[in-house]
């Protein structure tokens, strides 16, 4: 398991230099240059990535979402507070990708 120092580190990331890291990483492991022991230590680390990125991900849904739900139609951000049901009101569906 990665220690507490790298999982803080990986944290540290944006979610593009999390990207650009991770691609990095899958690049030299498809290299079959690394000793075993380095490819762990690879794959644990792009673990961690892929996890930064899924979390920075769910964080810009939610403010999204947050953004998109506001009652009276005028756009405002509004921070997260997973105790908070959002308010909700009529929206058109609307797909970013």
């Amino acid at each position: 398991m990665p220690t507490k120092p790298a999982a803080a580190a990986a944290t540290a990331h944006t979610f593009e230099t999390a990207v650009g890291r991770l691609e990095q990483v899958v690049e030299e492991m498809g290299s079959d240059k690394l000793p075993l022991e380095d490819l762990i230590k690879r794959y644990e680390e792009g673990i961690q990535l892929v996890k930064v990125c899924e979390e920075k991900l769910q964080s810009v849904e939610k403010r999204v979402d947050i953004l998109m739900r506001k009652a009276d139609g005028d756009p405002a951000l509004a921070p997260f507070d997973p105790e908070k049901k959002p308010v909700t009101g009529p929206r058109e569906d609307v797909s970013l990708f």
